[in-house]
């Protein structure tokens, strides 16, 4: 009878103090820990990046107030001449916890995401990657990049 006396008065406390922890410090913990993700991918994410696919070039800068612009050219076309396809009021996604991000626009229906591949399992895999969809989610262009300037 001593013996579970004992066991109950030591094991309150370890409880007790188990679930101060949980109700406290774990449920912040994922908050703080997407904040620093999303801190750590804007410092790693230039003003503006140039790419260049197959049968594109793209120019995406970031705006004055925080969203991005997308602007596109055919792949032998100057960037010095009038873009083929302007998109504003783009968005950056971290993607991961590595440090991977993608940028997302949106234009009549179609969806476009150009995606930095900072990790990946290839030696070979291109810095840039940019796909279009639509509402659907069907696929209509996959080509990977390079970046032109950066």
């Amino acid at each position: 009878m001593i013996k579970k006396i004992i066991l109950c008065a030591t094991l309150v406390p370890i409880l007790s103090f188990a679930n101060v922890i949980k109700d406290n410090s774990i449920s912040d913990v994922p908050k703080e820990i997407k904040n620093n993700r999303e801190k750590k991918v804007q410092e790693k994410v230039p003003k503006t990046v140039i790419i260049k696919t197959k049968k594109f070039k793209i120019r995406i800068d970031k705006q004055p107030n925080g969203n991005y612009l997308y602007q596109s050219w055919g792949a032998n076309t100057k960037i010095t001449a009038k873009p083929s396809m302007i998109i504003s009021d783009g968005e950056l996604i971290p993607d991961g916890s590595g440090g991977n991000y993608y940028y997302e626009f949106n234009n009549n229906n179609y969806s476009y995401k150009v995606y930095r591949n900072y990790l990946t399992n290839s030696a070979t895999k291109p810095a840039y990657t940019l796909v279009v969809t639509d509402i659907e989610g069907k696929t209509f262009v996959r080509q990977d990049g390079k970046v032109v300037k950066n």
